[in-house]
């Protein structure tokens, strides 16, 4: 059968050809075939994957929708009480991060929800002495519930900021970290000092609450800076620090930046001193002043504004920082440490009589308003600063802002001048 052997040889001819032809086609040809095929299976797994994120975060705001680290209207509210703006959230948000290696603190005084409060004859007569009175509609209830809500949205902003601007690495917590930490155990309190922010009463309540004294009244500036009557968690073996991290109140008060740095020059230079004048005024006076006089080279007297901030801005400086200027963010690591309780200076006498009550404080224990270093002399406020930082040009102005920008950030301050950007 010759015509079917010519079909069968025709067909591997056909083939061969076919072989030849595609060994024939240019590399470019395979080159976008292969990318193609690439291009669909990648598509089809990143839908597949935005798939199963959705599954399980919903509801999670990203922080790219956040411009500048202002929350979004439908998650916050404004609380103006006080002469202040502060944010308040509306409902309770995810945190976008885990800040530290330390398993979270589960058990949280704070995290009741607003309509199960209850409101006790004796939180009655907090909010009303705090608050001065209720108007119509703003019931103890109310402001028990207003205060909570404020609470949140202070953490929540906290780690806003540190998911945007800090790295999301593994951290662990080192003995430095908690230098700042006064422990108190009987109920359980983490305070974190800032200087310049209220800490030398926190210090004296502190001290009721361990029962070494019986009343803030009664305890001298001496014995609450120099008397070491509070341990420190970094004192603690690592089991200890870890233990208390993980179930005690972790408490942090602030202030404006600004506000505080010109309270720390007054109270450090403008009085008399036998460890600041020696210390920093020395060299600060012998690097930034021209001409200066034998005497103030010696004793290191009489340091103004404007030769101090030339010492805070130098990356060269003379002398060291110091506690009492240096940014929170960086004497108590709030990014790191997850703070339960943020309190400010603005509102102390409402935010800390509240830290009180809710952690079992004594009824008759309040938080002392008087006046702990030179009595006579006017506490540092806005107004005040506003002259001081008069003396600086808008540069430094600009600069010192930059110093501290990230507690601006952090903790909801204003810009304190409108030149700056």
């Amino acid at each position: 059968m010759p015509w079917l052997d010519c079909r069968v040889v025709d067909t591997r001819c056909g083939k061969r050809r076919l072989r030849i032809a595609a060994m024939n086609l240019p590399c470019s040809f395979w080159f976008l075939l292969l990318f193609a095929v690439g291009g669909l299976v990648l598509f089809i797994h990143l839908q597949d994957l935005s798939e199963m994120v959705q599954q399980q975060s919903p509801g999670r705001c990203s922080s790219h929708t956040l411009k500048h680290i202002h929350l979004s209207a439908d998650l916050c509210t404004e609380n103006k009480e006080n002469g202040h703006t502060e944010l308040v959230l509306s409902q309770r948000s995810p945190s976008l991060i885990q800040p530290v290696q330390l398993p979270a603190y589960k058990i949280s005084r704070l995290n009741h929800k607003p309509g199960h409060v209850r409101v006790t004859k004796q939180h009655r007569k907090l909010l009303l002495k705090n608050t001065g009175h209720t108007g119509a509609g703003d019931t103890p209830q109310n402001s028990w519930d207003r205060l909570l809500r404020t609470q949140e949205a202070r953490k929540h902003l906290v780690r806003e900021v540190c998911a945007r601007y800090h790295s999301r690495g593994p951290h662990v917590v080192m003995p430095q970290h908690v230098s700042r930490i006064f422990v108190e155990d009987k109920h359980k309190l983490l305070y974190c000092e800032v200087p310049k922010a209220g800490c030398s009463n926190w210090k004296r309540v502190l001290m009721v609450l361990e029962g070494l004294a019986s009343s803030t009244q009664d305890i001298q500036h001496d014995a609450v800076h120099y008397g070491n009557h509070l341990r420190r968690l970094d004192s603690f073996e690592r089991q200890g620090i870890t233990h208390r991290l993980e179930t005690y109140t972790k408490v942090l008060f602030v202030r404006e930046p600004l506000e505080r740095l010109v309270s720390a020059f007054r109270d450090k230079f403008e009085n008399p001193n036998t460890y600041y004048h020696p210390v920093f005024g020395r060299p600060i006076i012998s690097r930034y002043r021209a001409n200066a006089s034998q005497a103030a080279l010696r004793t290191g007297t009489g340091v103004t504004f404007k030769e101090f901030v030339q010492y805070l801005l130098d990356v060269h400086r003379p002398v060291g920082m110091d506690i009492h200027w240096e940014p929170v963010g960086h004497l108590c690591s709030p990014c790191l440490l997850d703070f339960d309780f943020i309190g400010k200076f603005e509102t102390m006498q409402v935010d800390a009589n509240f830290l009180l009550h809710i952690t079992g404080a004594p009824h008759n224990l309040t938080f002392p308003s008087f006046k702990d270093r030179n009595p006579q002399a006017e506490r540092t406020s806005a107004h005040i600063t506003q002259q001081y930082f008069a003396q600086l040009n808008a540069s430094d102005r600009q600069r010192v802002y930059d110093f501290y920008y990230m507690d601006y950030l952090m903790f909801n301050y204003s810009k304190p001048f409108k030149d700056l950007y």
